[in-house]
């Protein structure tokens, strides 16, 4: 026991150190792995190299690949202009244009490359009188409801790791479940910031703002037209697009406030672009219609083979492409998942399992790791804490009483609800791309809705979702 003690504190410390002092945690576990396998159990180097997991590295390579080549080719502006060309300009719809947009977005692949829309969301909301909050908790949460889409990040991570400890998770199950949470959290951030976007008010109040030069109220009109707006959106999409994919650093990019009185016409799609878009529809259509059928779809080569004719047809971009696959996601997963499978080896994670009908109760202990993954994933990686949390659920799911399925669609969520605490990535990136005088009241409201979630998602999930499933 004190062997498979000792592991467990060195993968916690490991994860640790590398949160902290900013290391690749991937790399930390890898090197964690081999030493603990080494030193404190009898396998040999090649069986701790067999625990990295190859197909989600395929999964992820393939996915983050196909949705580079359809960022580099201009597929994804070109989509996102399309689509805001279309919008109109009433202001109490945006948050849900914004929230639509940003988790299609999301879904390509990586959950993050949706931060393309929060500069863009920011310029919408000063220019219409949306409450800055309410816009960028509605992207936020889009990112976190397209990341469980089954091509994306949190979604490949959180399934395949199921399927692969042989719990019957759909993708598409967890997808619908995270889509819906999100979606009741976008409907109370409207109740709490976007009440006044529904009075009669606004029209005269956002033509006040306009006419004052734009000044934030809270307030917008319903009736304005769209215009010089258009320019700004676009231009706004375009170089927010630059900061979403690290090519642009400059805070200009993020606070372009000119405006243009010229309208923006698009460019008609390019036969790159069009041939992009009807890979996107047939990828997600390959995926229904298979599943449908009972079959395990790939999508990871479905996507490799889908980039590849992308290639052939425009080999600029799709040689542009290949830094943009998301390695540095595959090298964290595939990390701290081979370090795991050491723990489980070694029989660490049955310890943990021991722990937990030590509780007496599967729902407490299930609340409690609820918990844990919303506490921590609040100050680290969700991609990560997924990686590490849903095999340790394992054990519990074992010992019965809580159905696996719906324990690792809770788990997954309550990792992610929290995001928007400003100590995250999409919580400061909602700060960084407001006004200055925005920033105290942001920072403010985000600590208060990411903490409270650390509470709330595992309280709503495990009485939701597990609740139910236990009982029926």
């Amino acid at each position: 026991m004190l062997t498979q003690i000792i592991a467990l504190l060195i993968f916690i410390a490991l994860f640790a150190v590398g949160a902290v002092r900013g290391v690749q945690i991937g790399v930390l576990m890898l090197v964690g792995a081999a030493g603990t396998g080494l030193l404190f159990t009898d396998m040999a180097v090649e069986d701790i190299i067999a625990e990295f997991p190859l197909s989600i590295m395929i999964l992820l390579a393939g996915v983050t690949y196909f949705f580079a080549i359809a960022q580099e080719n201009g597929t994804v502006d070109k989509i996102i202009d399309w689509a805001l060309e279309r919008v109109g300009s009433s202001a109490v719809l945006l948050p849900v244009v914004f929230f639509l947009i940003t988790g299609g977005i999301a879904a390509m692949g990586a959950p993050l490359a949706g931060l393309v829309m929060m500069p863009v969301g920011m310029q919408v909301a000063r220019k219409y009188g949306v409450d800055y909050a309410l816009m960028g908790l509605a992207i936020c949460f889009a990112i976190g409801a397209g990341g469980f889409a089954p091509t994306s990040l949190y979604g490949i991570v959180t399934y395949s790791t199921a399927h692969d400890a042989g719990i019957d998770l759909s993708p598409f199950l967890l997808f619908g479940i995270a889509v819906a949470v999100y979606l009741v959290m976008l409907a109370v951030a409207y109740f709490m910031y976007g009440r006044s976007l529904f009075s009669k008010t606004t029209v005269a109040a956002a033509a006040h703002a306009e006419a004052g030069g734009g000044a934030h109220s809270g307030n917008a009109s319903a009736g304005a037209r769209t215009g010089s707006a258009q320019s700004t959106i676009s231009r706004g999409s375009a170089s927010a697009s630059s900061v979403a994919f690290g090519e642009d650093d400059e805070d200009e990019a993020l606070f372009d406030s000119s405006s243009s009185s010229e309208t923006v016409e698009s460019s008609p799609f390019t036969f790159a672009q069009i041939l992009t878009v009807i890979f996107m529809v047939g990828l997600i259509g390959t995926v229904v219609v298979l599943a449908a059928l009972g079959q395990e779809p790939d999508i990871g080569l479905l996507c490799f083979m889908f980039g590849a004719i992308l290639s052939l047809v425009d080999p600029k971009t799709g040689k542009a492409a290949i830094p943009k696959i998301d390695w540095p996601t595959v090298l964290l997963v595939g990390g701290i998942i081979t370090f795991v499978g050491v723990l489980q080896n070694m029989g660490a994670v049955d310890l943990l399992g021991e722990g937990a009908e030590a509780i007496g109760s599967p729902l407490i202990a299930a609340f409690v790791l609820c918990i844990v993954g919303g506490l921590v994933s609040a100050f680290a990686s969700t991609t990560g804490i997924l990686a590490a949390l849903v095999p340790l659920a394992l054990p519990l799911i074992a010992a019965g009483g809580v159905p696996g399925w719906a324990l690792i669609a809770a788990l997954g969520v309550c990792s992610a609800v929290v995001d928007v605490s400003p100590f995250s990535t999409l919580g400061a990136t909602v700060v960084a791309t407001a006004p200055v005088e925005d920033k105290p009241r942001l920072t403010r409201i985000l600590v208060k809705f990411g903490m409270s979630m650390v509470v709330i998602g595992p309280v709503a999930l495990v009485g939701g979702l597990v609740v139910p499933a236990m009982v029926f």
